[in-house]
């Protein structure tokens, strides 16, 4: 018998459309004969529905249709551990072996859905309520990855009271030294980050920043490039080459990230194969250490000396076929079927 799994797609995020992308790449993979897969779609109103349609109306966002969609909600039964559909003529009850998150940032990334599926107990394909919420939260992350061992970049955290003192925001300018980052503190794909230069331009930067959270964080620009590395498994891991991010100018952005317009991704990463194997080792503290579980991506920043230092963890990274992700592990072997293969067999 095939075990039945929901993967859910879109979300109300500004990374909806990324999701669609990522999603139609995992369920067009999927192995058909071993699962029955249930496209769960997230409305940018945050709505759920049943997606019964042509998967191809999935990564052009036109899906949501009334003749193919059936509104769903999880439901609050565990022995059910599934959702409930609204249909016209009443309620059905769909038990589900699983669920996967195709999901990214806000309301998708950062443990709220996570919690609503756990709270159904459906099993959750991917990190945890606890492991995402930590994961998302750069603060939290930082603390907890500087306990594991690993380097993290100097940083400040100005609340939306903070944001009217103006000389405190120089204050922590000063102190970081520019040129500096400042980030909304809970957010994906780069969106709302600057790269200060000078301090007069800091307080708009920390203003566009709250324009994505309540919370902003600045941080100090550590010297070097941007590595990753893609980490699949609970107790015994497996791991994917390192790779290496080349910039010409700038940081990568949310429009370098989908376009490569002035950058280039090189995998594996062009440096020494001992420092490859310390990347790995630090990715995998830091895995272990915020709790992640079944796949993550963690990336981390190498200096001009060799040092290693701490980005960020997306618990949910892109997953399409071009994506970072899916080409690390393919450099070490292992394939798009196979890393949803491994993921579903967990």
């Amino acid at each position: 018998m095939r075990k039945r799994i929901a993967v859910l797609f879109g979300g109300a995020s500004s990374e909806y459309e990324v999701s669609l992308q990522s999603a139609y790449a995992v369920i067009s993979h999927m192995n058909r004969e071993m699962y029955e897969i249930l496209p769960i779609g997230i409305a940018k109103d945050g709505c759920w529905y049943l997606y019964r349609g042509e998967l191809s109306n999935i990564p052009d966002d036109n899906w949501m249709r009334e003749n193919v969609c059936v509104p769903v909600v999880a439901s609050p039964d565990k022995n059910l551990h599934g959702i409930l559909l609204l249909k016209e003529n009443g309620v059905e009850r769909v038990s589900l072996d699983g669920a996967m998150p195709i999901l990214h940032g806000k309301n998708g990334e950062d443990g709220t859905v996570q919690g609503v599926l756990e709270l159904a107990d459906i099993p959750v394909i991917g990190c945890d309520t606890m492991s995402s919420a930590i994961c998302m939260d750069k603060e939290t992350a930082h603390r907890l990855t500087k306990e594991c061992g690993v380097k993290v970049p100097r940083s400040y955290i100005i609340t939306e009271a903070d944001c009217r003192d103006a000389k405190r925001i120089e204050e922590y300018g000063e102190k970081l030294g520019y040129p500096l980052f400042v980030k909304p503190l809970r957010a994906g794909s780069s969106f709302g980050i600057t790269k200060v230069d000078e301090k007069e331009n800091l307080q708009d930067a920390v203003e566009h920043a709250f324009a994505y959270d309540s919370h902003v964080i600045l941080e100090e620009m550590i010297a070097g490039f941007e590595v990753g590395c893609a980490i699949l498994g609970n107790d015994k891991l497996t791991l994917g080459e390192v790779d290496e991010i080349e910039l010409s100018d700038g940081f990568f952005d949310y429009t370098e990230k989908y376009t490569l317009k002035s950058s280039m991704i090189h995998v594996p990463a062009r440096i020494s194969k001992q420092k490859a194997e310390e990347i790995k080792d630090a990715a995998v503290r830091i895995y272990r250490g915020l709790g992640c579980r079944y796949f993550a991506r963690v990336d981390m920043f190498l200096t001009p000396e060799g040092e290693i230092y701490f980005n960020e963890v997306n618990t949910i990274p892109g997953f399409t076929a071009h994506s970072r992700y899916p080409n690390m592990m393919k450099a070490a072997g292992i394939s798009f079927e196979e890393i949803l293969s491994r993921l579903l067999e967990m």
